[in-house]
């Protein structure tokens, strides 16, 4: 890849740093603030659940808009919307306040993502594409890895202190698309684009259930598998650690640290080699199987090492699985590639809502019970890779 690339490849990288970064930061300080209100635990759930739903429905509207405008002011304004609504949210001091702000974020931060990937798609080989999708990943797992750790040191001294941090590492990141990223989608295609009608609300989700329906309808599934994972373990984490192991904040501060470094690692260095080798289809169905077994080993860690090892063999697997089944929804789309990329967002965010929701009523009835429902849906969609997804 020229250096020109992997400029390129950097600032996006950073851009979906700050977003996820700001995403993980609101986890450990989001109760403290919903407590000082004097709401409860069915308004935080709803809370969470606004940002996430957003983004199912516009990332989509998002995504289109960047095939007829460009990827690069579609970018711009989702990092500039991005960091307002976190200084809002600081500055926040009702509850109605932080539904109305959290929901824009969503709205906004939405057109990040699937804008990111299609730059990605638009500029890179097929062979260099799983290698750039790897890289976007790894600043993905990073951010929404450390942000809760950066979100509870800050907010010892000041709940409101991490938004405003984060909000102005948002205005950074717009500065350097700004000054340091062209665009990358040519004149021709976005006229072509323009042509055709931009997705209103109801036509994103129409068109979600036609695209399951097509040739890339079992990746936005494993898309929605792989977002269910990953949230189902990280949403309930902290309260499973301390019921289970007694562990504290330092203990699991340390672990999703490592957690943290080994989807680095794996996206940075290992996504491109594997799939250059042996393609996305037999990385997808090799991880999914793999972060099954992983689910499954958390349950049975009886010791603080084993139950290491598990997780750091779930992290392994669901770090490579993400970017293979986005590079490879990417090359079997029969879309444009910024509609393509904003409906996998949106499965993904899809993943996001019925995950946590899942694992917590599942966790109330036993703590063992997300792992091991967790395990049940990989594996189901397991064996539907194998059947629909062929090379």
């Amino acid at each position: 890849m020229k250096n020109s690339g992997r400029r390129q490849i950097f600032i996006l990288g950073f851009v979906l740093l700050v977003v996820m970064l700001g995403f993980g930061v609101v986890i450990p300080i989001i109760p403290f603030l919903i407590e000082d209100m004097g709401a409860g635990g069915t308004e935080l759930g709803l809370l969470v659940a606004s940002y996430a739903i957003m983004r199912l429905i516009f990332g989509p509207i998002w995504g289109s808009l960047s095939d007829r405008v460009g990827r690069k002011p579609i970018l711009m304004v989702g990092i500039f919307g991005y960091g307002i609504t976190m200084i809002l949210f600081g500055l926040a001091t009702k509850l109605w306040m932080l539904f109305v702000f959290r929901s824009l974020s969503g709205i906004l931060s939405s057109a990040t993502s699937p804008t990111t990937m299609a730059y990605i798609a638009d500029s890179t080989s097929e062979k260099e594409r799983g290698g750039g999708m790897g890289a976007l990943g790894a600043a993905i797992g990073i951010g929404t890895i450390l942000g809760p750790g950066f979100g509870g040191l800050l907010g010892g001294e000041s709940l409101s202190m991490p938004f405003f941090i984060a909000g102005g590492m948002s205005f950074l990141a717009l500065l350097l698309v700004w000054l340091l990223l062209p665009e990358s989608l040519p004149v021709e295609a976005r006229q072509q684009a323009s042509n055709k009608k931009s997705l209103t609300a109801q036509e994103a989700v129409r068109a979600g259930w036609q695209a399951l329906a097509g040739p890339i309808g079992v990746l936005l599934g494993m898309a929605f598998l792989v977002s269910y994972a990953m949230t189902s373990f990280y949403s309930i984490f902290g309260l499973y650690a301390l019921q289970k192991f007694s562990y504290g904040a330092r203990e699991v501060g340390v672990i999703m640290m490592v957690v943290g470094l080994i989807s680095a690692l794996a996206q940075g260095l290992l996504t491109g080699p594997l799939t250059r080798r042996w393609g996305e289809a037999a990385v997808i169905k090799s991880t999914l199987l793999a972060t099954a077994l992983g689910f499954i080993g958390i349950s049975l860690g009886g010791s603080f090492a084993t139950f290491l090892v598990a997780i750091g063999f779930f992290t392994l697997a669901t770090a490579l699985l993400t970017p293979a089944v986005t590079a490879l929804t990417s090359k079997r789309t029969s879309l444009e590639q910024g509609v393509s990329m904003g409906l996998s967002n949106s499965f993904m965010s899809l993943g996001r809502i019925a995950g946590p929701m899942m694992a917590g009523f599942t966790f109330d009835i036993n703590i063992e019970y997300p792992n091991l429902s967790g395990a049940l849906v990989l594996l189901v969609g397991f064996v539907a890779s194998l059947i629909w997804l062929k090379k």
